[in-house]
Parts: C-alpha cells; structure tokens; sequence
C-alpha cells in the first residue's frame, strides 16, 4: 500500500478458527467495527475546523503509539523483568511460583505507580 491509496473503513466479518493465535483480537475488531466512528469524527471536525482526514490520523496514531509510549515511560528494561518475573513462574509451573510471581509483580507495579500516587495526594483532582 502507498501512501496515497484510499483506505476503506469497513467492518470487519472475517471468521477465524478457536485455535487461531489472534483469535481474541479478531473477535475485538469484528466487535468494535460494527460502529460507524465517521459522523461522531464528522462533527468532531466540523466543530474544531480540524479537517476529517486530520481527526482519523491522530485517532490512528494516538491509539497505536499507546504501546510505544508507554514502552517509553516505563523502558525496556523494566519490561524485560516484568516478563521475566512471569517466564520464570510459568516455567515453574506451580501455584507457589504463580503467587510469588505475583507478589513480586505487585511490588513492581506498585514502585512504577509512585509517581501517579503523589500527584494525586498532592492534587486529589487528579485521581
């Protein structure tokens, strides 16, 4: 595709098998592609004077650079001992590797979530 070929919005109705890989993500797109997102972007733009083709490429950029961003804010890293801490559980393969995993995952989740809870005891607004 170049960029300048038209992109057509369609549903998608496409039929996968119960052991297909993106299984999940397919009955999601099929789920959430029977709306029309056109008329609310339509008047989105025609209450801004964004014009229509800005409001669908910042929708589509904004959504797919979700996981990017935050691979930035957190790292690479930190994703690597996150996926690390459930590879080693899951290797494991016991109920007490499960919980330790969780424990540590916890933990985890909790440091990176620091910032996030002083702001909000700072600005309670903003929780």
């Amino acid at each position: 595709m170049t960029p300048s070929e038209p992109v057509h919005l369609v549903p998608f109705t496409g039929t996968w098998s119960d052991d297909d890989p993106d299984a999940n993500f397919k009955a999601e797109v099929a789920l959430r592609t029977v709306a029309d997102p056109l008329p609310t972007l339509r008047a989105l733009s025609a209450n801004t004077g964004i014009p229509l083709g800005s409001l669908v490429r910042f929708v589509l950029v904004r959504w797919t650079s979700e996981g990017t961003e935050a691979l930035m804010d957190v790292g690479p890293t930190m994703v690597r001992r996150l996926q690390g801490v459930v590879a080693d559980a899951e290797e494991a393969g016991t109920d007490e590797a499960r919980l330790a995993a969780y424990d540590q995952l916890r933990q985890m989740i909790g440091w990176l979530g620091l910032p996030l809870e002083d702001d909000i005891r700072a600005d309670p607004s903003r929780g």
